[in-house]
């Protein structure tokens, strides 16, 4: 050990290490940050300190506190991404303390946000859908309608408290998924859970999962989603079983317990009615259908939403 020592010591004492130690020293005191750190604790950090914390020093301007100048998360450059240094004066020493990045703050309420949308068969795009986007689409009046209708739940939403979900309606490719999927975003941006639910596709599952002994498991994920959004009802193919043992009881749920509920459809009532009211099998079951349409009118207002298929 005193053999490394005495090695370390004679290479500390060399003309070539002393040049290196100087520039290195030179580099750092020209660095903007560092002058400005130094003038506002000229009266607290002396030499010795500089000195003994080099070091610290050499790491701080070997990194970058420019986030504004970063261009993404995935490019930051330093030691701890997503994090800047910043020096500070501990005692009699000098240190640094990583502070979180605007860019990464961002992307973790991002990852937070998306974690409160829970999705089933819905495409990824329409969980990026924004109520900007939707604005920008048309500005036709009654598009604005519908959208002062969304915004005015987003807004006053309490839990616990009886609030009517909208019942969206119209064409083919005319935003009624779009936005649904940007009333997710903007209740997500207040901390607000919601589960989007493709119909069609979430009834074909729950066929499939008689055989395992999941289909009540998962239909009282839906049935108890603080706020619920089924997209798409009116398109499946309508089975005494799809209307009375899976919407029946979800509806009547979340019709006692006050939980709010979004649909959308190419039905009007009228004929989401019909649709209920004609089984598979050719049977008509008038009163089965009207009771489902009357908790969703208890859940839901409906309007109608128009514009061109954006889909073509």
């Amino acid at each position: 050990m005193e053999k490394i020592n005495r090695s370390l010591n004679k290479l500390a004492n060399t003309n070539q290490f002393q040049q290196r130690y100087e520039k290195l020293k030179q580099e750092i005191f020209e660095n903007e940050q560092v002058r400005l750190f130094m003038n506002a604790n000229s009266s607290t950090v002396t030499k010795e300190m500089i000195d003994k914390n080099l070091g610290k020093l050499y790491e701080f301007t070997s990194q970058s506190n420019k986030c504004d100048k970063c261009p993404s998360l995935d490019g930051c450059i330093n030691m701890m991404q997503g994090y800047y240094p910043k020096l500070v004066v501990q005692g009699k020493a000098l240190n640094l303390h990583y502070e979180v990045c605007p860019r990464k703050l961002a992307e973790d309420e991002k990852r937070k946000r998306e974690k409160l949308i829970r999705s089933l068969y819905v495409p990824k795009d329409i969980l990026k859908a924004s109520i900007e986007d939707f604005t920008q689409t048309d500005n036709e009046n009654k598009r604005l309608s519908v959208l002062s209708k969304a915004m005015s739940f987003i807004m006053e939403y309490e839990p616990g408290k009886r609030q009517k979900g909208l019942y969206i309606y119209g064409k083919f490719g005319v935003g009624k998924t779009y936005l649904l999927g940007a009333i997710a975003n903007e209740l997500a941006k207040r901390q607000i859970s919601s589960l989007i639910v493709y119909v069609p596709d979430y009834l074909r599952e729950l066929k499939g999962s008689i055989g395992d002994n999941t289909v009540n498991e998962k239909i009282e994920m839906v049935k108890t989603a603080p706020i619920l959004m089924l997209d798409d009802i009116g398109a499946e193919s309508m089975t005494s079983w799809g209307r009375d043992e899976v919407f029946g009881p979800i509806l009547q749920f979340r019709m006692l317990e006050n939980l709010p509920t979004f649909f959308t459809s190419n039905f009007d009532l009228n004929g989401l009615e019909n649709h209920l009211t004609f089984s598979q099998r050719g049977e008509k079951e008038e009163v089965k259908a009207a009771r489902v349409l009357e908790r969703i009118q208890y859940l839901a207002e409906p309007v109608k939403l128009d514009g061109v298929n954006r889909r073509r």
